[in-house]
């Protein structure tokens, strides 16, 4: 009788730096004056709606994105429809015409990115960032005139610095579209603050209304996203946009205390204090997450049974505001795209709005139930 094969490693992860709690206070304050510099004070309670003549979207609206134009240091930004998928299908379908050369990471590309790439017939061309030596001779080919970069990982193994990324390209001339989505305001410096050409992020994700994101850069491609997106239809409306800005001034000292907390549950299981876990590491697959590789196969079984004791046993939109128990969830696609042979071996967990101590207590009473 043959012996069971062994259990995948989980190889080594590259976490994005976080921002400490005190730098988070810092940034919420910032926040809070940029909305004062483009907000009288009673118009905080009230909202428009409409294609309003000259504007071509609500004051309220537009008052919004000023706000988050002078929070990013960008030159502009739109508000649009679609959440964070919405947000980056606006602007690539400003930077490119069909046929059009795109450089992008050698890597699986989000399920949704790669409709959106399909849709517009771009001609995308691959390159490891990881290797920076690569990615210059690629720029210096003189074909591209735009590269798409996702800010946080496509690859568990990915290593490469986005800052450095986009600094290579805009040395050859190459504008950069940054997904940022799972990354902004968590990490200390979003794509545009990096000097990327265009943000793209879900506002939902960051406990906004649901289908509402933003587009933050360079003044023309903002422009030609508004000429685009000129249907009322197409609007976020006045009190969407200020239902996304409240939410917005929680989120950075949030999402610092959710950072701080991950590191902490990562340090207790990889110290073994529960029974059952093998591996653990700290990674950006999609979201800031702890992957958790398990000592037997239980991975497919472990979210369901996990939620009888209180964990969210899938996603809403990752970091949703309908997401406030630890979620004990299944790999990303993209991530399980990579590196299938974990499916059967490995969570992720993300404590959301929860300490240690209760996701320690889910993961041991779950463990012990599976394993009879």
């Amino acid at each position: 009788m043959s012996a069971p094969p062994a259990p995948p490693a989980l190889p080594r992860t590259f976490p994005l730096a976080t921002v400490a709690l005190d730098d988070a206070v810092r940034q919420q304050f910032r926040l809070l004056e940029a909305t004062a510099a483009h907000f009288e004070g009673a118009q905080l309670f009230e909202a428009d709606a409409g294609v309003v003549p000259g504007l071509g979207r609500p004051r309220t609206t537009a008052r919004v994105e000023a706000v988050l134009a002078d929070y990013f240091g960008a030159e502009d930004a739109a508000l649009v429809q679609g959440a964070g998928t919405g947000a980056i299908r606006a602007a690539l379908a400003a930077a490119l015409d069909h046929g059009d050369p795109l450089l992008i990471h050698r890597a699986p590309v989000y399920r949704t990115t790669a409709v959106t790439l399909r849709g517009l017939g771009a001609a995308t061309a691959e390159v490891d960032l990881n290797d920076l030596d690569a990615l210059r001779q690629a720029l210096a080919s003189g074909r591209f005139t735009w590269a798409y970069v996702q800010h946080s990982r496509q690859r568990l193994a990915d290593s490469y610095d986005p800052g450095e990324v986009i600094a290579a390209c805009r040395a050859a001339g190459v504008r950069t579209v940054v997904d940022d989505n799972y990354a902004v305001m968590r990490v200390p410096a979003s794509g545009v603050e990096l000097g990327a050409d265009a943000s793209c992020f879900s506002l939902f994700k960051l406990h906004g209304p649901e289908g509402v994101g933003a587009v933050v850069g360079a003044g023309d491609l903002i422009g030609r996203i508004r000429a685009d997106n000129y249907s009322g239809g197409g609007q976020v409306q006045g009190h969407q946009a200020l239902d996304a800005l409240r939410a917005l001034t929680h989120v950075p000292v949030m999402w610092a205390l959710q950072s701080q907390v991950g590191a902490e549950l990562a340090e207790r299981l990889a110290a073994g204090e529960v029974p059952g876990v093998a591996e653990v590491r700290v990674a950006n697959a999609q979201d800031r997450c702890l992957l958790v590789r398990l000592d037997r196969p239980l991975a497919r079984e472990l979210p369901a049974v996990a939620a009888k004791y209180g964990a969210a046993p899938y996603p809403v939109g990752s970091n949703s505001r309908f997401e406030i128990a630890p979620l004990v969830y299944r790999m990303s696609s993209s991530s399980l795209d990579d590196a299938p042979e974990l499916a059967d071996w490995t969570v992720r967990i993300n404590p959301m709005r929860a300490g240690a101590d209760l996701v320690i207590e889910i993961l041991r009473r779950s463990l012990h139930d599976l394993k009879g």
